[in-house]
């Protein structure tokens, strides 16, 4: 509820001093930003996988998502640590190391009511939790998924990951010689709807980021750079800030807009033009002339081709497809999710298993 001004006594032959506490800025559905917060951080001062969960907060903030209706879902790892530390009103599984697609393909089956964000690592979605995390993108369930990737395995002492760069090195696991997964590509190669690159370093990026990723039909891929400050901080790795913030190139620049009833506007490449909001504000769009289209699913692999041979660190919307049907949609799980379905509906009766049983005679 928002507060009102409060006006003290005036001191003897004085005005009224009003002391008016601040309104509390409350979203779309009445609550406050400080709604959407978990618990204190315990991960190391810096590291990006903090900024990516302040993130989160600000973007379900400020789309107005009820945290009632929200599952957490993670891995094991510093990644999976991360949503302990936003919407602690929500409902959350620490699920098993790499395993974190399967349970969230099994809860968002039971109830696909709910809205879906899963936190991730490099480590427990490319090495231990592949198969799971390709598995989960072919069947689309309805949910955000979110890749921490700072190349290491930072909860254990930093060895290197499934993404880490081809001759990198560190201090205790010395020189990595094998090449790196793309996990964006990855998701592209099983045709994941939703694609995209972020750096921890850029907030304002990542929140519409996470907002176009929640309003998805399907699966939507956030591969987020988050450096390691700890383990994999070094200038040369493309997993740091100082790589990061020195080689970041954008393929788009854009503004998550709720969807609404169409507001269209003309905008030559190069051109900056100023668009009136529903809600009467106003937002500037520059339309940039960089050549990339996200719904071509070719031009995405050949983009992600290129940034490989080139060693550019690219972030932005890779590649959207909302035509495919989410699992609960091709399953027809209906308007009442499974889990709140009674008995009577879910068992089949005596009668018919005694029915089945006889034919089988």
């Amino acid at each position: 509820m928002a507060t009102v001004p409060v006006v003290k006594p005036a001191p003897q032959g004085g005005t009224p001093a009003p002391t008016a506490t601040a309104a509390k800025k409350l979203n779309l559905i009445g609550l406050e930003r400080t709604d959407y917060k978990g618990a204190d951080s315990t991960l190391c001062a810096g590291c990006g996988h903090d900024s990516i969960a302040a993130q989160i907060i600000t973007a379900c903030y400020e789309v107005g998502l009820p945290p009632e209706q929200v599952i957490k879902l993670s891995g094991i790892g510093c990644s999976s640590k991360s949503p302990a530390y936003f919407m602690s009103r929500a409902f959350g599984i620490n699920t098993l190391h790499g395993r974190m697609a399967t349970v969230a393909t099994g809860a968002l089956t039971a109830n696909h009511k709910l809205t879906g964000i899963g936190v991730s690592g490099d480590g427990d979605t490319g090495s231990i939790g592949l198969g799971n995390f390709k598995h989960m993108l072919r069947r689309n369930v309805h949910m955000v998924y979110i890749i921490e990737n700072n190349g290491v395995y930072g909860l254990t002492k930093g060895q290197f990951s499934a993404t880490a760069d081809v001759g990198q090195e560190l201090k205790h696991a010395g020189r990595n010689e094998l090449p790196p997964i793309d996990l964006c590509m990855e998701a592209l190669a099983t045709d994941c709807g939703f694609v995209a690159r972020g750096f921890a370093g850029d907030p304002k990026q990542v929140v519409a980021l996470i907002k176009a990723a929640l309003s998805h039909r399907g699966t939507a891929v956030l591969d987020i750079i988050s450096p390691c400050v700890t383990f994999n901080n070094r200038d040369e790795s493309t997993k740091s800030y100082a790589w990061g913030k020195a080689n970041d190139e954008r393929i788009n620049d854009f503004t998550f807009v709720a969807q609404q009833s169409e507001i269209t506007a003309e905008i030559e490449p190069g051109e900056t033009k100023e668009v009136e909001m529903h809600d009467g504000s106003h937002i500037v769009i520059k339309r940039l002339d960089q050549g990339h289209d996200p719904t071509d699913r070719k031009a995405a692999m050949t983009l992600l081709q290129d940034a490989r041979e080139k060693q550019l660190f690219i972030t932005g919307l890779i590649y959207v497809d909302s035509s495919r049907e989410s699992l609960a949609e091709h399953e027809n799980l209906g308007d009442v999710p499974l889990a709140r379905l009674p008995n009577a509906k879910l068992r089949p009766s005596k009668e018919s298993l005694l029915k089945i049983m006889n034919a089988m005679v």
